[in-house]
Protein backbone atom coordinates (compact mmCIF):
# COMPACT_ATOMS: atom_id res chain seq x y z
CA UNK A 1 0.00 0.00 0.00
CA UNK A 2 2.98 2.47 0.02
CA UNK A 3 2.82 3.78 -3.44
CA UNK A 4 -0.60 3.54 -5.41
CA UNK A 5 -1.34 4.54 -8.90
CA UNK A 6 -4.59 5.72 -9.25
CA UNK A 7 -5.45 5.75 -13.32
CA UNK A 8 -8.84 8.45 -13.99
CA UNK A 9 -7.97 9.98 -10.68
CA UNK A 10 -9.17 13.39 -11.34
CA UNK A 11 -12.51 12.17 -12.56
CA UNK A 12 -15.86 11.75 -10.13
CA UNK A 13 -15.21 8.82 -8.01
CA UNK A 14 -11.55 8.38 -8.85
CA UNK A 15 -11.05 11.64 -7.01
CA UNK A 16 -12.86 10.74 -4.21
CA UNK A 17 -10.77 7.78 -3.95
CA UNK A 18 -7.77 9.86 -4.07
CA UNK A 19 -8.93 12.29 -1.04
CA UNK A 20 -10.10 9.27 0.61
CA UNK A 21 -6.62 7.02 0.42
CA UNK A 22 -4.06 9.92 0.62
CA UNK A 23 -4.74 10.11 4.38
CA UNK A 24 -4.20 6.18 5.37
CA UNK A 25 -1.03 6.53 7.26
CA UNK A 26 0.61 3.36 5.44
CA UNK A 27 -0.03 5.11 2.09
CA UNK A 28 3.37 7.36 1.52
CA UNK A 29 2.74 8.48 -2.58
CA UNK A 30 -0.19 8.53 -4.61
CA UNK A 31 0.37 8.95 -8.21
CA UNK A 32 -2.66 9.81 -10.50
CA UNK A 33 -2.58 9.40 -13.78
CA UNK A 34 -5.69 11.11 -15.84
CA UNK A 35 -5.98 12.62 -19.32
CA UNK A 36 -7.89 14.95 -18.20
CA UNK A 37 -10.74 15.02 -20.93
CA UNK A 38 -13.77 16.80 -20.60
CA UNK A 39 -14.88 14.97 -17.29
CA UNK A 40 -11.68 14.73 -15.48
CA UNK A 41 -10.64 17.55 -13.65
CA UNK A 42 -7.94 18.98 -11.39
CA UNK A 43 -10.61 21.03 -8.77
CA UNK A 44 -11.93 17.53 -8.17
CA UNK A 45 -8.82 16.40 -6.12
CA UNK A 46 -9.65 19.72 -3.51
CA UNK A 47 -7.64 19.83 -0.72
CA UNK A 48 -5.74 16.37 -1.62
CA UNK A 49 -3.66 18.30 -4.86
CA UNK A 50 -1.82 20.24 -2.39
CA UNK A 51 -0.27 17.28 -0.10
CA UNK A 52 3.25 16.58 -0.60
CA UNK A 53 1.70 12.77 -1.21
CA UNK A 54 0.15 13.49 -4.45
CA UNK A 55 2.00 13.72 -8.22
CA UNK A 56 0.07 13.97 -11.34
CA UNK A 57 1.00 12.67 -14.38
CA UNK A 58 -0.80 14.63 -17.59
CA UNK A 59 -0.73 11.18 -19.94
CA UNK A 60 -3.52 8.25 -20.86
CA UNK A 61 -3.42 4.78 -20.18
CA UNK A 62 -2.71 3.62 -23.58
CA UNK A 63 0.33 5.39 -23.76
CA UNK A 64 2.10 1.91 -22.71
CA UNK A 65 5.77 4.06 -22.34
CA UNK A 66 4.55 6.37 -19.78
CA UNK A 67 2.19 3.68 -18.17
CA UNK A 68 5.83 1.41 -17.74
CA UNK A 69 7.70 4.43 -15.85
CA UNK A 70 4.79 4.85 -13.89
CA UNK A 71 5.32 1.36 -12.61
CA UNK A 72 8.74 0.91 -12.86
CA UNK A 73 9.08 4.12 -10.56
CA UNK A 74 8.12 2.38 -6.92
CA UNK A 75 4.43 1.58 -7.73
CA UNK A 76 3.32 -1.13 -4.94
CA UNK A 77 -0.54 -1.22 -5.82
CA UNK A 78 -2.89 0.17 -8.87
CA UNK A 79 -6.63 1.48 -8.50
CA UNK A 80 -8.08 1.53 -11.97
CA UNK A 81 -11.09 3.99 -12.77
CA UNK A 82 -10.06 5.47 -15.81
CA UNK A 83 -12.85 4.90 -18.30
CA UNK A 84 -15.14 6.17 -20.77
CA UNK A 85 -18.37 5.85 -19.16
CA UNK A 86 -21.61 7.54 -20.31
CA UNK A 87 -23.84 5.59 -21.77
CA UNK A 88 -25.77 8.38 -24.09
CA UNK A 89 -22.02 9.39 -25.31
CA UNK A 90 -21.16 5.62 -26.30
CA UNK A 91 -23.72 5.14 -28.72
CA UNK A 92 -22.30 7.78 -30.60
CA UNK A 93 -18.53 6.74 -30.27
CA UNK A 94 -18.78 2.86 -29.10
CA UNK A 95 -14.72 2.93 -30.25
CA UNK A 96 -13.49 5.36 -28.62
CA UNK A 97 -14.97 3.81 -25.38
CA UNK A 98 -13.06 0.28 -26.42
CA UNK A 99 -10.03 1.56 -27.32
CA UNK A 100 -10.05 3.34 -24.17
CA UNK A 101 -11.28 0.87 -22.04
CA UNK A 102 -9.98 -2.29 -23.64
CA UNK A 103 -6.80 -0.85 -25.23
CA UNK A 104 -6.09 1.04 -21.87
CA UNK A 105 -6.86 -1.83 -19.71
CA UNK A 106 -4.76 -4.32 -21.37
CA UNK A 107 -1.38 -1.84 -21.17
CA UNK A 108 -2.05 -1.42 -17.68
CA UNK A 109 -2.36 -4.71 -16.50
CA UNK A 110 0.68 -5.85 -18.89
CA UNK A 111 2.92 -3.42 -17.09
CA UNK A 112 1.73 -4.28 -13.61
CA UNK A 113 2.66 -8.02 -14.45
CA UNK A 114 5.98 -6.92 -15.72
CA UNK A 115 7.01 -4.50 -12.58
CA UNK A 116 5.44 -7.39 -9.60
CA UNK A 117 2.77 -4.94 -8.74
CA UNK A 118 1.01 -6.19 -5.23
CA UNK A 119 -2.16 -5.63 -5.85
CA UNK A 120 -4.84 -4.72 -8.83
CA UNK A 121 -8.18 -2.85 -8.51
CA UNK A 122 -9.99 -2.79 -11.45
CA UNK A 123 -13.46 -0.38 -10.75
CA UNK A 124 -15.98 -1.94 -13.05
CA UNK A 125 -20.02 -1.92 -13.23
CA UNK A 126 -23.37 -3.35 -12.37
CA UNK A 127 -24.33 -2.93 -16.01
CA UNK A 128 -22.18 -6.17 -17.28
CA UNK A 129 -24.79 -7.71 -15.58
CA UNK A 130 -27.45 -6.08 -18.05
CA UNK A 131 -31.17 -5.74 -17.01
CA UNK A 132 -32.87 -7.88 -14.05
CA UNK A 133 -36.82 -7.94 -14.41
CA UNK A 134 -36.28 -9.39 -11.21
CA UNK A 135 -34.17 -10.66 -8.01
CA UNK A 136 -30.44 -9.17 -8.18
CA UNK A 137 -27.54 -10.28 -9.82
CA UNK A 138 -24.42 -12.03 -7.87
CA UNK A 139 -21.15 -12.53 -8.62
CA UNK A 140 -21.33 -15.30 -10.36
CA UNK A 141 -24.39 -14.02 -12.42
CA UNK A 142 -23.52 -13.94 -16.47
CA UNK A 143 -22.95 -11.02 -18.26
CA UNK A 144 -25.26 -10.17 -20.62
CA UNK A 145 -24.94 -6.12 -21.23
CA UNK A 146 -27.05 -4.51 -23.81
CA UNK A 147 -25.40 -0.82 -24.08
CA UNK A 148 -22.58 0.05 -26.44
CA UNK A 149 -20.72 1.08 -22.49
CA UNK A 150 -21.71 -1.73 -20.86
CA UNK A 151 -20.23 -3.70 -23.44
CA UNK A 152 -17.01 -2.69 -23.18
CA UNK A 153 -16.78 -2.68 -19.20
CA UNK A 154 -17.93 -6.19 -19.75
CA UNK A 155 -15.03 -6.81 -22.24
CA UNK A 156 -12.71 -4.97 -19.79
CA UNK A 157 -13.86 -6.90 -17.34
CA UNK A 158 -12.19 -10.04 -19.08
CA UNK A 159 -9.32 -8.72 -19.63
CA UNK A 160 -8.48 -8.21 -16.66
CA UNK A 161 -9.78 -11.62 -14.95
CA UNK A 162 -7.78 -12.89 -17.88
CA UNK A 163 -4.94 -11.35 -16.58
CA UNK A 164 -5.37 -12.97 -13.04
CA UNK A 165 -5.79 -16.35 -14.55
CA UNK A 166 -2.68 -16.59 -17.51
CA UNK A 167 -0.35 -13.73 -15.64
CA UNK A 168 -1.02 -14.35 -12.27
CA UNK A 169 -1.83 -10.97 -11.44
CA UNK A 170 -2.96 -9.74 -8.26
CA UNK A 171 -6.52 -8.53 -9.33
CA UNK A 172 -9.80 -7.55 -8.08
CA UNK A 173 -12.47 -6.89 -9.90
CA UNK A 174 -15.55 -4.02 -8.40
CA UNK A 175 -18.66 -3.99 -10.15
CA UNK A 176 -21.09 -0.91 -8.02
CA UNK A 177 -24.25 0.17 -9.05
CA UNK A 178 -24.61 3.79 -10.13
CA UNK A 179 -22.75 6.50 -7.75
CA UNK A 180 -24.27 10.34 -7.00
CA UNK A 181 -22.36 13.08 -5.09
CA UNK A 182 -20.65 16.18 -5.53
CA UNK A 183 -18.05 16.93 -8.38
CA UNK A 184 -19.70 15.16 -11.11
CA UNK A 185 -19.86 15.49 -14.61
CA UNK A 186 -23.56 17.13 -15.59
CA UNK A 187 -24.36 14.68 -18.14
CA UNK A 188 -25.29 11.93 -15.62
CA UNK A 189 -28.86 12.33 -14.41
CA UNK A 190 -28.32 13.62 -10.90
CA UNK A 191 -25.76 16.48 -11.43
CA UNK A 192 -27.67 17.13 -14.87
CA UNK A 193 -31.26 17.65 -13.32
CA UNK A 194 -29.94 19.44 -10.55
CA UNK A 195 -27.50 22.12 -12.23
CA UNK A 196 -30.91 22.38 -14.94
CA UNK A 197 -33.49 22.71 -12.15
CA UNK A 198 -31.23 25.52 -9.85
CA UNK A 199 -31.17 27.88 -13.27
CA UNK A 200 -34.64 27.04 -13.97
CA UNK A 201 -34.69 25.11 -16.90
CA UNK A 202 -36.74 22.00 -17.83
CA UNK A 203 -35.70 18.47 -17.56
CA UNK A 204 -36.67 15.26 -19.43
CA UNK A 205 -37.48 11.89 -18.56
CA UNK A 206 -37.28 8.89 -20.92
CA UNK A 207 -40.78 7.19 -21.61
CA UNK A 208 -42.22 7.03 -18.31
CA UNK A 209 -39.53 7.67 -15.75
CA UNK A 210 -39.75 3.74 -15.70
CA UNK A 211 -36.22 3.02 -15.13
CA UNK A 212 -35.03 1.35 -11.76
CA UNK A 213 -31.13 1.76 -10.44
CA UNK A 214 -29.76 1.71 -7.17
CA UNK A 215 -27.78 4.77 -6.24
CA UNK A 216 -25.44 4.68 -3.92
CA UNK A 217 -23.02 7.85 -2.35
CA UNK A 218 -19.54 7.85 -4.43
CA UNK A 219 -17.91 7.80 -0.68
CA UNK A 220 -19.23 4.51 0.17
CA UNK A 221 -18.24 2.94 -3.26
CA UNK A 222 -14.46 4.45 -2.23
CA UNK A 223 -14.82 2.56 0.98
CA UNK A 224 -15.53 -0.80 -0.09
CA UNK A 225 -12.83 -0.05 -3.38
CA UNK A 226 -10.38 0.17 -0.19
CA UNK A 227 -12.03 -2.79 1.32
CA UNK A 228 -11.00 -4.46 -1.66
CA UNK A 229 -7.80 -2.79 -2.07
CA UNK A 230 -6.37 -3.60 1.33
CA UNK A 231 -8.43 -7.73 1.66
CA UNK A 232 -9.76 -8.54 -1.24
CA UNK A 233 -8.82 -11.71 -2.90
CA UNK A 234 -7.22 -11.53 -5.69
CA UNK A 235 -8.97 -13.25 -9.16
CA UNK A 236 -12.59 -12.28 -6.97
CA UNK A 237 -15.16 -9.99 -8.31
CA UNK A 238 -17.11 -7.68 -5.00
CA UNK A 239 -20.35 -6.43 -5.93
CA UNK A 240 -20.85 -2.64 -4.05
CA UNK A 241 -24.27 -1.92 -3.96
CA UNK A 242 -26.35 -1.03 -1.00
CA UNK A 243 -27.72 2.06 -1.67
CA UNK A 244 -31.74 2.75 -2.36
CA UNK A 245 -33.42 1.71 -5.18
CA UNK A 246 -35.40 3.93 -6.99
CA UNK A 247 -37.12 4.47 -10.56
CA UNK A 248 -36.01 7.57 -12.52
CA UNK A 249 -39.15 9.40 -12.02
CA UNK A 250 -39.40 8.97 -8.13
CA UNK A 251 -35.42 10.05 -8.50
CA UNK A 252 -36.52 13.33 -9.98
CA UNK A 253 -39.33 13.95 -7.68
CA UNK A 254 -36.74 14.30 -4.48
CA UNK A 255 -34.82 16.29 -7.15
CA UNK A 256 -37.05 18.88 -8.03
CA UNK A 257 -38.28 18.76 -4.14
CA UNK A 258 -34.89 19.71 -3.22
CA UNK A 259 -34.26 22.40 -5.83
CA UNK A 260 -37.66 24.04 -5.18
CA UNK A 261 -39.40 23.07 -8.45
CA UNK A 262 -42.28 21.41 -9.16
CA UNK A 263 -43.50 18.87 -12.23
CA UNK A 264 -44.27 21.70 -14.72
CA UNK A 265 -40.64 21.37 -14.75
CA UNK A 266 -40.66 17.99 -16.54
CA UNK A 267 -41.40 16.79 -19.81
CA UNK A 268 -41.53 13.15 -21.17
CA UNK A 269 -39.18 11.70 -24.70
CA UNK A 270 -38.63 8.73 -26.07
CA UNK A 271 -36.82 5.77 -24.61
CA UNK A 272 -33.60 5.44 -25.95
CA UNK A 273 -32.42 2.47 -27.95
CA UNK A 274 -32.01 -0.64 -25.24
CA UNK A 275 -32.30 1.32 -22.01
CA UNK A 276 -32.13 -0.87 -19.40
CA UNK A 277 -35.60 -1.56 -17.13
CA UNK A 278 -34.01 -2.41 -14.06
CA UNK A 279 -30.14 -3.45 -12.18
CA UNK A 280 -29.67 -4.69 -9.53
CA UNK A 281 -26.78 -6.63 -7.24
CA UNK A 282 -26.29 -8.54 -4.34
CA UNK A 283 -23.76 -7.15 -2.30
CA UNK A 284 -23.46 -9.42 0.44
CA UNK A 285 -19.92 -11.37 0.05
CA UNK A 286 -18.75 -7.62 0.07
CA UNK A 287 -20.16 -7.39 3.45
CA UNK A 288 -19.74 -10.59 4.77
CA UNK A 289 -15.68 -11.35 3.68
CA UNK A 290 -14.62 -7.49 3.99
CA UNK A 291 -17.32 -5.75 6.29
CA UNK A 292 -18.44 -3.24 3.46
CA UNK A 293 -21.26 -1.37 4.91
CA UNK A 294 -22.69 1.69 3.16
CA UNK A 295 -23.39 4.26 5.65
CA UNK A 296 -25.04 7.73 3.26
CA UNK A 297 -29.06 8.34 3.59
CA UNK A 298 -30.39 9.12 0.24
CA UNK A 299 -32.25 11.66 1.65
CA UNK A 300 -28.96 13.57 2.85
CA UNK A 301 -26.98 12.24 0.06
CA UNK A 302 -28.86 14.34 -2.21
CA UNK A 303 -29.58 17.05 -0.51
CA UNK A 304 -25.47 17.37 0.26
CA UNK A 305 -24.91 17.07 -3.73
CA UNK A 306 -27.20 19.96 -4.80
CA UNK A 307 -25.52 22.42 -2.60
CA UNK A 308 -22.78 21.60 -3.91
CA UNK A 309 -23.00 22.30 -7.22
CA UNK A 310 -25.76 25.26 -5.76
CA UNK A 311 -22.29 26.73 -4.07
CA UNK A 312 -20.43 26.41 -7.10
CA UNK A 313 -21.77 27.42 -9.56
CA UNK A 314 -18.39 28.59 -11.42
CA UNK A 315 -17.81 24.67 -12.15
CA UNK A 316 -20.76 24.18 -14.05
CA UNK A 317 -21.89 27.21 -15.54
CA UNK A 318 -20.05 27.87 -18.33
CA UNK A 319 -21.62 24.68 -19.88
CA UNK A 320 -25.31 25.80 -19.84
CA UNK A 321 -23.58 28.54 -23.22
CA UNK A 322 -21.84 25.90 -24.77
CA UNK A 323 -18.27 26.46 -22.26
CA UNK A 324 -16.04 24.43 -20.77
CA UNK A 325 -16.36 22.78 -17.53
CA UNK A 326 -13.22 24.18 -15.48
CA UNK A 327 -10.33 22.33 -15.71
CA UNK A 328 -7.35 24.45 -14.30
CA UNK A 329 -6.21 25.95 -11.03
CA UNK A 330 -4.97 29.78 -10.51
CA UNK A 331 -0.94 29.79 -9.82
CA UNK A 332 -2.22 30.56 -6.18
CA UNK A 333 -3.56 27.22 -5.02
CA UNK A 334 -0.68 24.91 -6.97
CA UNK A 335 1.12 23.25 -4.01
CA UNK A 336 4.34 21.29 -3.87
CA UNK A 337 2.64 18.80 -5.70
CA UNK A 338 1.91 20.12 -8.41
CA UNK A 339 4.39 18.24 -10.64
CA UNK A 340 6.71 19.63 -14.16
CA UNK A 341 5.09 16.51 -16.03
CA UNK A 342 1.27 18.21 -15.98
CA UNK A 343 0.96 20.41 -19.20
CA UNK A 344 -2.14 22.20 -18.31
CA UNK A 345 -4.22 22.81 -21.12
Amino acid sequence: MKHVLVTGGAGFIGSHFVKRIIQAKDVVRVTVLDALTYAGHIENLGMAFLSDKLRFVHGDIRDATAVDNLMASGTTAVVHFAAESHVDRSYDAADGFLSTNVLGTRVLVDAAHRHGIAKFVHVSTDEVYGPLPKGAATEDSPMRPSVPYAVSKAAVDLVALGAHQTLGLPLCVTRSSNNYGPYQYPEKIIPLFVTRLLRGAPVTLHDRGQHVRNWLHVEDNCAGIEAVLRGGEPGEIYNLGGGTDLSSKELTGHLLKICGATWDAVTYIPDRPSNDVRYSIDWSKARNELGYRPTHRLKDGLAETAEWYRRNPDRWAPLASGGLWRTSLPASRRGPAFMEDYRAR
